[in-house]
């Protein structure tokens, strides 16, 4: 159920040419961090689906108008992506309160964090919510790298025991 970066592209592309109708090839591709010739096929893509209407406003200057179904499209694919959201937050959630629950066992009361980006913000504010000190010099140090914790404890990392996560999230990491 995650969104390919495909269908997040063409999301964003859509919210974008329905904010700014006039909006060129060129700034699609300057606002989304792309070559223009990303841009170009996932345009012709969403003209081909009937997603997207191109008209020409002068010689060479096009408007892109988004159809009923690429409107249905954009709403589709913006649900997709709240799921999938909540669906990684969930994920995130249940890892960490594992990897607490096993620093909690050993009889601390203190962790610190190293990673940075959402991921370790879902971990630090759980981590707070639990009661936990942060960036405590007697507790281990959760790993974060990508949606995995690792629990280091004094140079011996080991992961949680998320095996039941995974059978329960399709997730064989």
């Amino acid at each position: 159920m995650s969104i390919q970066p495909e269908t997040d592209r063409d999301l964003v592309i859509l919210e974008h040419i329905e904010q700014d109708p006039d909006a060129t090839q060129a700034s699609l591709a300057a606002q989304l961090g792309v070559a223009v010739g990303t841009i170009n096929w996932h345009i012709k893509r969403l003209i081909e689906k009937g997603y997207v209407k191109v008209r020409r406003v002068e010689r060479r200057k096009l408007r892109y108008i988004i159809t009923a179904e690429g409107i249905a499209l954009r709403a589709r694919l913006t649900i997709d992506y709240i799921q999938n959201s909540f669906r990684l937050y969930r994920l995130v959630r249940e890892r960490v309160l594992e990897a607490l629950d096993q620093v909690e066992r050993a009889g601390k009361r203190s962790v610190s964090l190293q990673g940075d980006g959402d991921v370790a913000e879902v971990c630090r504010l759980t981590c707070l919510e639990r009661g936990m000190t942060l960036n405590g010099a007697d507790g281990p140090v959760l790993r974060i790298l990508g949606l995995k914790i690792f629990i280091d404890w004094n140079g011996s990392v080991e992961s949680p025991d998320t095996s039941s996560l995974a059978k329960e999230h399709g997730d064989g990491s």
